[in-house]
């Protein structure tokens, strides 16, 4: 295990946002950031998060394999979300379990890049197409959660029409699915010209949002308590079955062994941007408290301490 790795990080300016939202939380502080401003920051994370996306899909043409790993990739984020709603369903709400659902079946951003950040201290090739992959992995995993919300909502008398016009017309999943397609259709020296808004100060609102992430867990943390044993498997097991599932299923395919690594972390990812970002305005019934300390207090921990390692011996030795 790559122990500077960890620490690196550990120590990510983002991470400790998150960490400065609990404290102010747990101190009480007058600290908090505007819902205006909150709204605006989930929806242009979601956007860039899509365009880049977009934009490295155009740039990496198709071939047989960029197309098969493309397709891995989506079909697990609708596998996912489908399977884990009903093992949620059991012992949550509707609301939280669909929210979770959807949380297993994005993916984590930071996580991919912790990942190929392993791959190239190992020198170890992956292919650009892969942050596609990443961006196409969001919003299936969303639309899926909101039908299946839609649909077993006790309240709720909807046709299926109109939870699926519903889904894909919902702000957030057309921000992100709209923001792929103008990626992949926008010229690329017209595109240079808002890369300073779209990727430059990324990680600026990045640590903006994980702030405030880190406020509502905090204070919403008694939710997390009370299920504490069983979501706290969850989140330890879940991921590891979803990454096992895409290494083997990718072992029977010529998909190089970076672009496995990478299959496999986005596969076992759990969401802590798009999808929190997504729910606050799909399901505000959700708590915050529950599914974002799933993902970033479990499962991200394990994928970038013992996963990362574990799936790479996998890899080349299975």
């Amino acid at each position: 295990m790559d122990f500077s790795l960890l620490i690196s990080n550990l120590t990510n300016p983002t991470l400790l946002f998150f960490l400065l939202g609990i404290v102010a939380a747990v101190i009480k502080s007058d600290l908090e950031i505007p819902p205006s401003s909150s709204k605006f920051i989930s929806l242009y994370l979601l956007f860039s998060i899509g365009f880049k996306g977009g934009q490295e899909l155009a740039h990496s043409g198709l071939n047989n394999e960029i197309c098969f790993t493309l397709f891995i990739a989506v079909f697990f984020s609708i596998a996912v979300p489908l399977y884990t709603f009903f093992i949620l369903k059991r012992k949550l709400s509707v609301e939280n379990a669909g929210a979770i659902a959807a949380t297993y079946g994005s993916v984590s951003a930071v996580t991919f890049l912790t990942a190929t950040a392993f791959l190239e201290n190992l020198n170890i090739h992956y292919g650009g197409h892969m942050v596609a992959s990443m961006a196409l992995m969001e919003s299936p995993a969303i639309i899926i959660a909101v039908l299946l919300m839609r649909r077993y909502s006790s309240d709720s008398t909807t046709s299926l029409k109109s939870l699926i016009h519903e889904s894909f017309t919902n702000g957030s999943v057309l921000m992100i699915m709209g923001s792929l397609l103008i990626g992949i259709i926008a010229d690329t020296k017209q595109a240079e010209g808002i890369k300073p808004f779209t990727t430059d100060i990324f990680k600026g609102f990045l640590a903006l949002f994980l702030l405030e992430m880190g406020m509502v867990a905090a204070r919403r943390i008694s939710a997390f308590k009370s299920y504490g044993l069983f979501v706290s498997g969850f989140a330890l097991v879940i991921p590891v079955i979803n990454s096992f599932m895409c290494i083997f299923i990718t072992s029977y395919t010529s998909i190089e062994p970076g672009n496995r690594l990478l299959l496999a972390v986005l596969a076992s990812s759990a969401s802590y941007i798009a999808v929190p970002a997504a729910m606050r305005q799909i399901a505000p019934q959700s708590d915050p408290g529950l599914y974002i300390p799933m993902a970033l207090g479990i499962t991200f921990p394990l994928n970038i301490t013992l996963g990362l390692p574990i799936y790479w011996w996998l890899i080349t030795n299975c």
